[in-house]
């Protein structure tokens, strides 16, 4: 994987979406993380449609639990794995 956006903020939706929109037409193997408030974007059928051109995605589980409401559009998964795709990433990006 290229690049790995960790996403903590939800304020952080529209540049996340302009980055991963990027990153898809560039061709460039992207992955995000979602944690904290920004769980609650797992909600959002906008931001999951995004995801759809990530490798992997995955929002923290105890954090939807806390933030999120309604269907989770994200696979659930946690800080492990968190620091599983950040092994795989050349590139960190952290919004």
């Amino acid at each position: 994987m290229e690049i790995l956006f960790l996403v903590s903020r939800s304020e952080s939706a529209p540049a996340l979406r302009a980055l991963l929109w990027a990153c898809a037409r560039r061709r460039v193997a992207c992955g995000c993380f979602l944690t904290g408030p920004a769980a609650a974007l797992a909600g959002n059928p906008q931001i999951e449609t995004d995801l759809r051109a990530c490798i992997g995605a995955a929002v923290c589980g105890y954090s939807w639990e806390r933030f999120g409401r309604g269907s989770c559009l994200v696979p659930l998964g946690s800080q492990t794995d968190s620091s599983a795709m950040a092994a795989q990433a050349r590139h960190i990006v952290s919004l």
